[in-house]
């Protein structure tokens, strides 16, 4: 939000803050600023000139201007492309080494053999308006004045965060009463009510929703000729950002602008029916805006209709029929209120953002609509000349009950304040914010809100202690820790056990990524998932978030894709949430998973070894059992990952479908489910201290036979004094059959008392051939 500080000046008469310091004060009292930017500073230089002569140039589209530009500039020669240059024509003069908008610098050159003592400015060089089709032309001015109503400017930027909660402050009205009790100077009111006409409406007004529309106020103009604002206005409106048009549309902008009450201007002629009608759209209506959009509306939306169909989306935006023109003749102006929420969703709703529904959907006050028009009657008077009131105020209003006064004890504001503060100084500053303050009681005031903070702004006391504290400085109120007792926070065990996971895991080599907790229709389709069995988003942030994961999967898949545009071999791992609807309508099962994936793109037989590592080093112990195949992986290249007697996940490898070069092994674990399990009760065992023996064994089994079985016989033969059993390669080719493959073990055993004699480790070895063979294995020698 744009503030003009001579704007906010005219409002304060008398206010001396500059406008660097008037920014610290609005920061450290009212809102917070984003900084403060001259606007316009050339304009001290700029003067108007008469120009005297106009010669053409040969074999040049320009002429040559001769220009009186007053006593201080005197005679120059002036180089000018604009098509309106005449002679007798006064417009604005900009003396050479000037920058004027756009960063253009202003200096003495030769053009087309003549040389040029300046330039001649058009609205849009000068930061006045955005006409760059000619100079400015000037009226009521001689030679050496300054372009009348417009010295330069500053523009403070107010963040539009710290307004949200402040209808009011969004017009300059609003502001200037804040910076009129910060600096205890006096508010001018710009509006005069006596201006209001009485007497019979000319139109009538019908609302058939006031819950919609608290109140509708409008009055109804005849003699008007549209044309172009004063330079003043036109100014004002460049200056925070707003377009100026004509005059009549520019008025209700400025207002806007002002007094933070949107209008709107209807040309009468266009409307049927001396009557508006505030009503809700009829499902389906068209409506065609004034940006040139048409728009499907639904009975959720408010429209202002005549007899004939909508005019104009209430709050939000003006039809285009009914808009103000060159041949408009009799206008009708609306001064409204509507309901913020209503306004705020419609807006979002058709994805139509404007200053006026930026304003309304902050909660208006209903009591501003005759203000503004009673601004209007007195700004329409001034720049369209002649303009004619037809008829009376047409108002509907349904009033609220007013607010009930809030007690404000002087006890508990100073407690909660934390600093003393006389009573006096508490009333004084209530009232500079036009608060009506009484003392019913000592001690206790009865504090009445004004209309425009009655808008869900200042409901209870603990506002008033706000407003109170904010005026006297948040600086001022000593920094003391409260007294209370001090005790230990709760820990989240079950959040640093998710630490220790992400540690262990990144003491792996694996480099953790973070994705969002969305997925698209398409994702889940690519993994054999079922998009109706995911929760939708209602309003998903774009169409490829549109539903809630049900697996981390699609997020690591596209993780490691990425990547591997960049890397022929990476690790990754994510610890997140998977979001499980529930039955009932209750809220959804969020269960937190682990899971990580080993990429390379040569063989990558090593991958399914390397997560069943980190699975290890999280279950010590876990086992690993064949399973089927989910559509997303390799169809014999999965197994469920048990512990503790539970199914913990799965390992398995990406199907080669979805990864286009090298491979991808993956290891989901519930972490959920580890957590709850908790770790082994740790056991202390001493060092062996005599030394072990090892042997080696070479078992044929069939193709599909699992080294985990071997492997579990072997130890069960091998019995207590057996302290492992490690695979060491597995071997098919001559002279085993076919349909034949030999894995080879080392066995390492040892006694706790004793060094093994070779008769004892003969015994533990032959212990073992003899169950391998019962099982129906060989050996070979």
């Amino acid at each position: 939000m744009k503030f003009s500080y001579n704007w906010i000046r005219e409002l304060v008469p008398g206010l001396s803050a500059d406008p660097k310091e008037l920014m610290k004060l609005i920061t450290m009292k009212t809102a917070e600023c984003e900084g403060v930017e001259e606007y316009a500073p050339w304009l001290s230089a700029v003067r108007a000139a008469e120009v005297l002569e106009v010669e053409p140039i040969e074999g040049s589209h320009n002429v040559k201007a001769v220009v009186d530009a007053g006593a201080e500039y005197g005679k120059r020669t002036v180089v000018c492309g604009a098509p309106n240059c005449r002679a007798g024509l006064f417009t604005a003069y900009v003396p050479p080494g000037i920058t004027v908008a756009g960063a253009k610098h202003v200096r003495a050159a030769t053009i087309a053999g003549v040389e040029s003592e300046g330039m001649l400015a058009s609205g849009s060089e000068l930061g006045l308006n955005r006409d760059h089709e000619g100079i400015l032309e000037l009226t009521g001015v001689k030679a050496g004045d300054a372009v009348p109503g417009c010295p330069p400017d500053f523009v403070i930027e107010v963040d539009n965060k710290s307004l949200t909660h402040r209808p009011d402050l969004w017009g300059h009205h609003g502001m200037a009463r804040e910076v009129a009790a910060i600096t205890t100077g006096r508010l001018a009111e710009p509006a005069d009510l006596s201006l209001i006409p009485q007497g019979e409406p000319a139109w009538q007004v019908e609302i058939r929703d006031f819950e919609l529309c608290p109140r509708y106020s409008a009055l109804v103009f005849e003699n008007v000729q549209v044309g172009p604002s004063p330079l003043w206005l036109q100014m004002r409106l460049e200056a925070v950002g707003l377009n100026p048009i004509s005059n009549v549309v520019d008025v209700t902008n400025y207002i806007m602008a002002e007094l933070a009450e949107p209008m709107h201007a209807f040309d009468a002629d266009w409307l049927q029916g001396n009557k508006i009608i505030v009503r809700r759209a009829e499902e389906g209506e068209k409506f065609d805006a004034l940006n040139g959009e048409s728009y499907r509306l639904t009975a959720a939306n408010l429209v202002i209709a005549d007899a004939r169909g909508a005019v104009a989306l209430a709050g939000v935006i003006g039809g285009a029929g009914s808009a103000i023109n060159d041949s408009t003749t009799r206008i009708v102006l609306e001064s409204a209120n509507f309901q913020a929420a209503n306004i705020r969703k419609t807006s979002s709703g058709l994805k139509i953002r404007t200053d006026a529904s930026m304003r309304f959907e902050k909660a208006q006050d209903p009591v501003n609509t005759e203000r503004a028009l009673a601004r209007a009657v007195q700004l329409l008077k001034e720049v369209c000349p002649g303009i004619r009131l037809v008829g009376g105020l047409v108002d509907s209003w349904k009033k609220a009950p007013a607010p009930a006064p809030i007690e404000l004890p002087m006890a508990w504001l100073v407690k909660k304040l934390g600093r003393p503060i006389e009573a006096a100084e508490v009333r004084q500053i209530l009232e500079s914010l036009e608060f009506q303050v009484a003392e019913p009681k000592p001690g206790v005031f009865s504090v009445t809100v004004p209309s425009w903070r009655a808008t869900k702004d200042v409901t209870i006391k603990d506002d008033l202690l706000e407003e109170v504290g904010r005026m006297v400085g948040y600086a001022t109120v000593p920094p003391q820790a409260p007294m209370q007792p001090v005790k230990q926070p709760w820990i989240n065990q079950e959040r640093l056990f998710h630490h220790t996971v992400r540690e262990l895991t990144a003491a792996q080599g694996f480099t953790e990524s973070y994705n969002y907790s969305f997925i698209s229709e398409e994702m889940a389709h690519r993994f054999g998932l079922d998009p109706e069995t995911h929760i939708r988003v209602a309003n998903p942030i774009s169409s490829e978030q549109g539903l809630m994961r049900k697996s981390l999967l699609p997020g690591i898949h596209k993780n490691i894709l990425d990547n591997a545009r960049f890397s022929p071999a990476f690790r990754l791992f994510e610890i997140g949430n998977e979001i499980h609807p529930r039955a009932g309508g209750e809220l959804p099962d969020e269960v937190p998973h682990l899971m990580a994936a080993v990429y390379a793109k040569d063989d990558g037989k090593a991958g399914l070894f390397e997560v069943k590592r980190l699975a290890e080093c999280l279950m010590p112990g876990c086992t690993v059992t064949p399973c089927e195949a989910r559509p997303y992986e390799h169809p014999a290249r999965s197994v469920e990952v048990a512990w503790r007697g539970e199914t913990l996940g799965r390992l398995f490898e990406l199907h080669p479908a979805l990864v286009e070069m090298g491979r991808a092994a993956v290891l989901d674990v519930n972490l959920g489910v580890l957590f709850r399990l908790g770790a082994r009760p740790k056991k202390y065992t001493p060092l062996k201290r005599y030394p072990s023996s090892e042997f080696d064994l070479s078992v044929v089994t069939g193709l599909k036979e699992l080294c985990a079985t071997v492997e579990s016989r072997i130890r069960k033969a091998a019995g207590a004094g057996c302290d492992r059993v490690a695979f060491l390669y597995s071997y098919q080719g001559k002279p085993l059959p076919e349909d034949r493959q030999s894995m080879s073990f080392r066995v390492t055993v040892s006694a706790a008392d004793h060094t093994l004699s070779n008769d004892e480790v003969t015994a533990v070895r032959n212990a073992i051939i003899t169950e391998l063979k019962a099982a129906g294995y060989e050996l070979r020698g």
